[in-house]
């Protein structure tokens, strides 16, 4: 059960930083950073499990244990969600791609079962929206093709959105390292940098254990 408590804006640390950047008509900004992911890539091979799951896992397992990537702004107002989930980009054979929806399990192992279930479905339709999904997720894509130093997103402006997006890169290797860039987008109005950084450094050490 999808569950989340209004915050109360008027006594929150961050009111003035809410309502300033929620009056700008793109109150999202971005980073990029590389990531080492030669134990992760290990990891993924010795779990046999695909590498892309395996760091959407660490993903929302790092997102998840930090309160600003929880919190969304729905008619206005600001809520947390108990626990957020994935709706990432799945390609398909043919060059498209489509919208999936993936539930947060803190078990590793049930959250591969069902993402593995998810993908299966999205690669055997044709639609772009074939998974319904509201506010409790990260938007996440992945472009293994392009090693990435910045990145932007198409944005409907008319249309409120206070979902963080997650974006993954081509992996490379360089004297035997594999780096990854990674490209996240928040609300202004929900975090700063500094939530932003520790969410950098929480991934990075999932990612080396």
């Amino acid at each position: 059960m999808k569950t989340k408590k209004l915050i109360d804006i008027e006594n929150w640390n961050r009111k003035e930083h809410f309502y300033f950047f929620s009056q700008f008509s793109e109150p999202f900004f971005g980073v990029a950073f590389k990531v080492d992911c030669s134990k992760a890539y290990l990891k993924a091979k010795e779990k046999q499990v695909s590498f892309f799951l395996y760091y959407l896992y660490q993903a929302l397992k790092t997102a998840n244990g930090i309160d600003n990537f929880k919190y969304r702004i729905i008619d206005k107002l600001a809520y947390e969600f108990d626990t957020i989930n994935a709706s990432p980009t799945i390609k398909r054979s043919n060059g498209t791609f489509g919208f999936s929806y993936m539930d947060y399990f803190e078990d590793e192992n049930i959250f591969y079962e069902k993402a593995l279930e998810e993908i299966e479905r999205i690669q055997n339709t044709n639609s772009l929206f074939s998974a319904v999904s509201g506010e409790d997720v990260i938007h996440f894509s992945a472009i293994p093709w392009i090693d990435f130093t910045s990145i932007s997103h198409a944005r409907n402006f008319s249309h409120p959105d206070s979902c963080p997006k997650i974006s993954f890169g081509k992996m490379t290797e360089d004297n035997g390292i594999k780096t990854m860039p990674i490209s996240i987008h928040v609300h202004h109005g929900l975090m700063d940098g500094y939530h932003v950084g520790l969410f950098v450094d929480k991934f990075k050490k999932l990612m080396n254990e």
